[in-house]
């Protein structure tokens, strides 16, 4: 009888305290995306450059519109003068986890500012090749 009343005991003290806690959330698996190898495409949308003290600072977003994630982002800014002559410019690389399919990150480029900047080019890349960047007005 003893026993019995000790089990009850500890049943309840049991039962009572999974009742008070939370499960933790499920966890969910990474999805391993495989990586572009070759041309990659990717939509841009630019902000327009601000100068910030001595600095000119431009924005893009970059949507991957291809079917593998993009590792190693590159982006090289030059900034030309109304002579075509290169003038100032800035390297971008985009080191964090792979850009998955669709999904949209904000690159911030970050150039010297100089008085004869009158136009800006930007180059993208990526680490298994090239990228075929489209200008687009608005992310959708």
């Amino acid at each position: 009888m003893r026993h019995v009343a000790i089990l009850s005991a500890a049943a309840f003290v049991l039962s009572a305290s999974m009742a008070t806690a939370q499960a933790p959330p499920p966890v969910q698996k990474a999805k391993f995306v495989p990586p572009v190898k070759g041309v990659a495409t990717i939509e841009v949308m630019q902000m327009a450059p601000k100068r910030v003290g001595k600095d000119m600072v431009t924005v893009y977003k970059v949507r991957n519109t291809s079917k593998g994630s993009i590792n190693l982002l590159k982006a090289d800014e030059y900034w030309y003068d109304k002579n075509a002559k290169v003038v100032s410019g800035a390297p971008y690389a985009h080191t964090k986890a792979p850009i998955r399919p669709g999904e949209i990150v904000e690159i911030t480029l970050v150039s010297p500012y100089n008085a004869q900047m009158k136009q800006n080019q930007v180059i993208f890349s990526h680490a298994n090749g090239k990228i075929d960047a489209k200008a687009v007005k608005a992310m959708k």
